[in-house]
């Protein structure tokens, strides 16, 4: 099973932090690193990986601050993940 969601990412930030706007169905990330080279997708990768202990894919927007994931995890266990994020 897994789960693609749209992502806004905000980069440049003091650390690495993970929110989900409900309303709008959508997963807010801020990473620290900014673009330059990557390594803002690096980074998100990286985290979001530990965050959700399952396998991270950007499938779209790499070079966007609108991006999808997927994440090898079923929809029910990755929003049930994400409501201990507000």
């Amino acid at each position: 099973m897994e789960t693609i969601l749209n992502a806004k990412v905000l980069t440049g930030k003091k650390k690495f932090r993970v929110a989900f706007d409900k309303e709008k169905n959508i997963l807010i990330v801020q990473a620290s690193e900014k673009p330059h080279e990557n390594k803002a997708n690096k980074e998100i990768s990286k985290e979001l990986k530990k965050f959700f202990k399952a396998e991270i894919e950007i499938v779209s927007g790499l070079a966007s601050k609108e991006k999808k994931i997927k994440i090898n995890l079923p929809k029910e266990e990755v929003l049930k993940k994400l409501s201990n994020t507000n």
